[in-house]
């Protein structure tokens, strides 16, 4: 499968998404055996921010980030290019239909920002670390929840099997199989951990750290907006 780049990869995402959300969360439970809660959580958690805080969910889906967002006293809101994933969405969460390169919120106007699985998806990751350093606060945190692949030669080979093989295997027989296909074959459009690490540093933020998750099957990168000079 060749990967699409550009506008066309922004409009074959979006297509894509649209496809899925119904069975969506399904899939999700399913595919990581519910792992994918527990990394949702973690996330939410890292942020460290009070209650009240004004947090972003960018390619929000259907919500799941905004229920944890929204569990423990934060103010969520979701954005999403996907008009079938924000119908699908199961969240109370105010939510926009929006770019996550070109947010509707003014400079440094939010505390947090979150995203679930997306970094794979939009048309490029240093216009989007470029406009969530806008958005955010000096102070404001960053939590960035990715797929990952484990260190481990024999965990590797396993991880490579399930997600290469059985990943579209499920995703095609209970929803669309092109974009289960497309989904574990998109992890090529990821940097390394050195350069992504390097790319939020040079978009405005420190404390950049990188967390592995479940034997590295997912990650979790972090950083804290600069403080104005």
């Amino acid at each position: 499968m060749n990967l699409p780049r550009g506008e066309e990869k922004v409009r074959a995402v979006e297509a894509m998404f649209d496809a899925i959300a119904p069975r969506y969360d399904l899939l999700n439970r399913l595919l990581t055996f519910g792992m994918d809660i527990g990394w949702r959580r973690h996330t939410v958690r890292s942020l460290g921010l009070g209650v009240g805080s004004t947090v972003v969910d960018i390619a929000c889906g259907t919500g799941d980030l905004c229920r944890e967002l929204s569990a423990v006293g934060h103010c969520a809101v979701g954005v999403d290019r996907s008009a079938g994933m924000l119908a699908a969405a199961r969240t109370d969460s105010p939510l926009v239909r929006g770019d996550g390169l070109a947010l509707s919120f003014p400079d440094a106007s939010i505390d947090g920002i979150v995203c679930g699985f997306a970094l794979r998806n939009f048309a490029g990751l240093p216009p989007f670390l470029a406009e969530c350093a806008r958005v955010l606060r000096p102070g404001g945190k960053l939590a960035l929840l990715e797929v990952a692949t484990p260190s481990n030669p024999m965990l590797a080979l396993g991880h490579r099997f399930y997600f290469g093989r059985v990943v579209p295997l499920v995703g095609g027989f209970l929803s669309d199989r092109s974009a289960y296909q497309y989904l574990p074959k998109s992890v090529a459009y990821l940097p390394s951990p050195a350069e992504m690490a390097d790319l939020i540093a040079a978009a405005g933020f420190t404390g950049v750290n990188r967390r592995l998750l479940s034997a590295g099957i997912a990650q979790l990168l972090t950083g804290t907006r600069a403080e104005s000079k």
